[in-house]
């Protein structure tokens, strides 16, 4: 009974503590946005050419892929045209394709939250204004990268608030261009990925796994995505909750590494739990308030094992001189030389 006690007061002090990058703020409950994008109505009743549309909801992205690679530019055009939030979002379609429909989709909206997005140089390769939005951006040249590495953040994150003004080398863009400059390499391409609904403060959904597990599902199709135009296969930088997301989706990526750091757990006890090929690597500022976050899971609250500790059996990330939540991407940080390394595949 003694350590039935213990665990509901860890658990319950999980709840209060357990959030994302924005403070001590109370959490309110989000619906996850999930399934096709908008406008996949109108796209499954089209057809070009006399051929139905590969299905958002059921076809792979590498049924989409051979769909579009047996199109003329001219009927490309006519579907992005048409369909800018489904070709946009559509996992498998042309880079450059997905691109310019992300433009047009994030003008389309009117909103001045979005108009960055639309901006000619930016590489929006998914763009989503359901809810508070979503939206991934590609730093560097995707097509001819020989690394990847995808950006997974944690809470209080989203399309809305996605250009608002951080801290320099915080924020899913933030961190995504830091570990491009980095590794000084024009040969990596890194993706800020905000590709699920993110908790928002301190509250339930942060201490839960719901918005994690719909996260999961939408992290490991991304990345099947990525395979099939051709991408390397990727390395997952997982931050805060980011990591649960991360550490449900593991068994159905590709990724070549997975590095979980601010974490407060994976919803696994052990690195081998996850059942993944990768790699798992873990890292933990001194500082990290995300430490004092109770390593629990009792009636779905609280996220396991700290991954950082031995028991876990990560590889460890060095982090001493890391500050505060955020910091891992600060320049000159032993963590983000280390995420440099094994962004261009050097690590060992």
């Amino acid at each position: 009974m003694r350590r039935l006690g213990r665990t509901l007061v860890a658990a319950a002090v999980a709840v209060a503590l357990v959030g994302g990058t924005a403070g001590w703020a109370s959490g309110d409950s989000q619906a996850a946005v999930t399934g096709p994008p908008p406008g996949t109505a109108a796209w499954r009743a089209d057809t070009v050419s006399g051929r139905s549309l590969p299905d958002p909801a059921t076809a792979a992205p590498r049924e989409v892929a051979a769909f579009f690679a047996g199109l003329d530019d001219q009927a490309r055009r006519q579907l992005l045209r048409s369909h800018p939030l489904v070709v946009g979002n559509l996992d498998g379609a042309p880079l450059p394709l997905r691109y310019e429909a992300n433009r047009l989709a994030a003008a389309a909206t009117g909103e001045a939250r979005y108009a960055s997005l639309a901006a000619p140089d930016r590489q929006v390769l998914a763009f989503d204004p359901r809810g508070r939005g979503q939206v991934a951006e590609v730093f560097g040249d995707l097509e001819s990268a020989e690394h990847v590495s995808v950006i997974v953040p944690g809470s209080d994150n989203d399309a809305a608030a996605y250009d608002a003004p951080h801290s320099p080398h915080t924020g899913p863009a933030g961190m995504a261009r830091a570990l491009r400059e980095a590794t000084g390499s024009g040969s990596v391409a890194v993706v800020a990925w905000i590709g699920y609904t993110t908790p928002v403060g301190v509250g339930l959904d942060a201490a839960g796994g719901r918005l994690a597990r719909a996260g999961a599902v939408r992290l490991a199709r991304f990345t099947e995505g990525l395979d099939a135009v051709g991408a390397p296969d990727p390395v997952l930088f997982c931050h805060s909750y980011g990591s649960v997301v991360c550490g449900l989706a593991a068994r159905h990526t590709d990724a070549t590494d997975i590095v979980a750091f601010g974490s407060p757990g994976m919803r696994a006890d052990t690195a081998a739990a996850l059942r993944t090929g990768a790699r798992v690597w873990a890292a933990r500022g001194p500082s990290d308030w995300i430490a004092d976050v109770p390593n629990v899971e009792f009636a779905g609250i609280g996220h396991g094992t700290d991954p950082t500790s031995a028991a876990f059996g990560a590889r460890r990330v060095p982090a001493a001189d890391v500050e505060g939540h955020t910091g891992y991407f600060r320049p000159g940080t032993q963590s983000l030389a280390a995420f440099a390394a094994l962004a261009k595949g050097e690590a060992r």
